[in-house]
């Protein structure tokens, strides 16, 4: 293994564990000793990658957007956009359920004490929308959308699958409304208030399904290495 993929690799296992140890005890639990303990390190290595505890929490966000965003990257584009959008969803939510630690510090589900995330931290991941975005657009121009304002119609999907997430990492969502029946019916629900049918908004939903697995599943999120700074993206 090549020097930068271990230093990489050291740097992931640093915010993987911050941020369980974050979600799962509170902010009291951070700190470079502990995090370095649990990591089979030294508490220097906090400070060599992250120059302190707030940068390790800042980088928390960082990390769990770029898993996001490579997750959209593997969904497909097909001759459904309505399909390819509902995919995005299914996408979002295997992206929380896979790493509820760090989808609760990305969104404030995770208390952080003293630190803090500034205004850019908190807008840092709209990037990964812009994929979203496009996909809306698709779904206008195939008439299977109102016209309007794609933008606004990604921001609606996002808030919607993301209120739905929520609940169910935080186990609200039991039999008979469990939440694998809600949203289905949430995605379908979703496409039609856009615009779509429900005949093919139920088809296009349908035929997702099984996507999830060779698109989605089959992604490998990549080891951090940190936004890059021309970019202020993953690097």
């Amino acid at each position: 293994m090549s020097p930068r993929r271990s230093k990489e690799q050291n740097r992931s296992a640093l915010v993987d564990i911050a941020a369980r140890l974050l979600a799962g005890e509170g902010p009291e639990a951070l700190s470079a000793r502990r995090i370095a303990a649990e990591a089979g390190s030294s508490t220097m290595a906090v400070y060599t990658h992250f120059g302190g505890m707030s940068g390790l929490v800042r980088e928390m966000v960082y990390e769990g957007f770029a898993r996001l965003e490579t997750y959209f990257a593997h969904v497909g584009r097909t001759d459904d956009p309505v399909a390819d959008m509902t995919l995005f969803g299914r996408a979002y939510r295997h992206n929380a359920v896979a790493n509820p630690h760090l989808y609760a510090v990305m969104f404030g589900g995770a208390s952080l004490g003293g630190f803090s995330l500034s205004a850019e931290d908190r807008q840092y991941g709209r990037y990964t929308l812009s994929t979203v975005v496009e996909c809306a657009m698709r779904c206008i121009e195939a008439g299977r959308f109102r016209t309007g304002d794609a933008e606004l119609v990604a921001n609606q999907l996002w808030t919607a699958i993301h209120g739905l997430v929520t609940l169910e990492l935080g186990d609200y969502l039991i039999a008979p409304c469990d939440a694998d029946r809600v949203f289905e019916a949430q995605l379908v629900t979703l496409m039609v208030g856009v615009g779509d049918t429900v005949e093919a908004a139920t088809r296009s939903v349908a035929s997702s399904a099984p996507r999830l697995a060779a698109e989605v599943h089959a992604a490998r999120p990549p080891v951090s290495a940190g936004p890059s700074p021309a970019t202020g993206r993953p690097a």
